[in-house]
């Protein structure tokens, strides 16, 4: 049995005018059998995580502090520097782009879920078109941070929803890749058409505008489901349907909201080879446009034929779709679908076609995605993950604040703030201490011990304890790991073993010897340097 797959060649180099890079040519071919399909199919139900992903999640789903490494995203600036990419390269940037939200996520806060789930459709989106020119318009924004990291923002990305800092939407004085200010949802779809009081045509060239100042460029709506329950969605549908301009519409359907292009037990996903062949075949332009040709014909001859030929159509596009797209049909829009979200082939291929079709009117693309896909935490709790105030600390597991050389100061709790202190107070003489936060007293940092021990003469640990806490901890595991062996001068900081009278706590700090002078002037001491001591000490 031979099914219709699609094929196309190599891509425009970098160097191209991004204007003129949107030639993406296709061919339609026969005579791929479903044997092929299937044991790709298979491939992908094995592999349930793409290989080789640079990520900062491990096997086991925990998340490290550090950047994870991006070598190709690092090459990415904007996105006319993805379109000499290969297949391979693009899946292997999704998931470095991933791992590089995650990362970003983990420092300011923000909307994890929804921005993991469009990692590979905003890819594909900024490949096939060529945007700025192309305008994509992102329903909400919240799940726009791929997007901003791929258009030149991603050294910005640190400073998301902090003051006068980057927007935790799109906004359209912050990038000309973000042509529509969102916040809000449901507004993309008449923001897209060019239809609604505050879409500036002149400056927007939306669809409509676009076709009256006799423009081009293509214009795509992203929406989530949960957003396409609004009325405003559907009543843009409507009119979308009603003025016939082109236009591209991808719900992006993370399974939030029960619509009605549901069954009983949810949406419907795309399963399976088959599937992916239909869904392929039903965005290939020569059949699109052979069909509007039928539509016109039957339309001439008109009364019972044209009901027939309607019939006909919106009953064999019912079986090859799936329940719901009848709904969209009826409001006139070219439905195809469902579509796996995360299939960089599938998405590339349709969404070429589609570009490449000359007239079509509205089309929606029914992608379906996983919120929170490749951080296991936000996936298994898609709710509590929606929006986070950043990701929560990894149990046992510490962190360098400063990188030093000979003296290390290993702090705990509050005692880390005096650590920095006199990591400032020594630097005027030529001392640059590396400064670590335990974070946790049980479990310990193993690893990050074992690194401070070996990479430095002195470690000096600091709490606001009393013996027996934190340092004789840390104590007891350097002796039984044979750190104490070598090099390594450990010193503890505690808190005096008597009862420290009522005081302020500054008071309290200098009766106990804890301020930053007292951490200083030891770290001196160790030194030999014990004029540098006094000094500290007289200040």
């Amino acid at each position: 049995m031979a099914l219709c797959t699609l094929s196309f060649p190599g891509h425009i180099s970098r160097a191209s005018d991004p204007q003129k890079s949107g030639s993406f040519s296709s061919q339609f071919s026969l005579g791929t059998d479903l044997l092929g399909f299937q044991s790709q199919y298979r491939l992908n139900q094995v592999r349930k995580r793409p290989g080789g992903v640079y990520a900062s999640l491990s096997e086991m789903g925990e998340y490290h502090s550090q950047r994870p490494p991006t070598p190709l995203l690092d090459t990415i600036n904007y996105p006319i520097h993805m379109k000499n990419l290969s297949i391979k390269e693009l899946k292997q940037l999704s998931d470095e782009l991933r791992s590089d939200v995650i990362f970003n996520v983990s420092k300011t806060g923000g909307h994890l879920g929804s921005s993991l789930g469009v990692v590979e459709l905003t890819v594909a989106l900024h490949y096939v078109f060529n945007t700025p020119q192309d305008r994509i318009l992102w329903d909400v924004g919240h799940q726009s941070y791929p997007h901003k990291i791929l258009t030149g923002r991603r050294d910005k990305m640190h400073t998301m929803r902090q003051t006068n800092g980057l927007s935790g939407f799109t906004k359209r004085s912050e990038s000309e890749y973000d042509c529509f200010g969102t916040g809000h949802s449901s507004t993309t779809i008449s923001a897209g058409l060019g239809k609604i009081p505050f879409a500036n045509l002149n400056s927007i060239g939306m669809a409509v505008g676009r076709d009256l100042k006799g423009n081009k460029n293509h214009v795509v709506a992203v929406i989530g489901d949960g957003a396409m329950t609004a009325g405003q969605a559907y009543e843009a549908m409507n009119n979308a349907g009603y003025l016939d301009s082109d236009m591209i519409i991808i719900l992006n359907d993370n399974k939030q909201v029960s619509l009605p292009t549901a069954t009983l037990d949810g949406p419907v996903p795309p399963v399976g080879a088959l599937s992916s062949a239909l869904s392929r075949l039903q965005s290939n332009r020569p059949l699109r446009e052979l069909r509007e040709v039928a539509k016109g014909v039957t339309k001439q001859i008109g009364g019972p034929v044209h009901k027939l030929a309607a019939k006909v159509d919106e009953y064999a596009r019912g079986m090859i779709s799936g329940s719901g797209s009848t709904l969209f049909e009826e409001l006139g829009l070219y439905y195809i679908g469902p579509v796996d979200g995360h299939n960089i082939d599938d998405l590339i291929a349709i969404l070429k076609e589609v570009k490449s079709t000359k007239t079509t009117g509205p089309v929606l693309i029914h992608c379906v995605t996983e919120k929170g896909r490749g951080y296991p935490y936000a996936e298994k709790a898609a709710d509590k993950y929606h929006g986070n105030k950043g990701i929560p600390l990894e149990v046992g597991k510490g962190k360098i604040l400063i990188e030093g050389e000979r003296v290390a100061l290993l702090g705990y709790g509050t005692a880390i703030q005096s650590c920095l202190a006199a990591a400032h107070l020594v630097k005027p003489h030529g001392l640059r201490l590396t400064v670590a936060d335990a974070r946790f007293c049980k479990p310990l940092d193993h690893a990050l011990i074992r690194s401070l021990a070996k990479n430095h003469e002195f470690l000096i640990t600091v709490e606001e304890g009393s013996i027996g806490g934190f340092g004789s901890h840390v104590a007891q595991f350097m002796a039984l790991d044979g750190l104490l062996d070598g090099k390594i001068k450990w010193r503890p900081l505690v808190l005096p073993d008597r009862y420290i009278d009522h005081g302020s706590p500054v008071y309290q700090l200098a009766e106990a010897g804890l301020t930053p002078s007292h951490i200083a002037a030891t770290v001196f001491n160790m030194l030999g340097q014990t004029r540098e001591a006094l000094e500290v000490m007289s200040r």
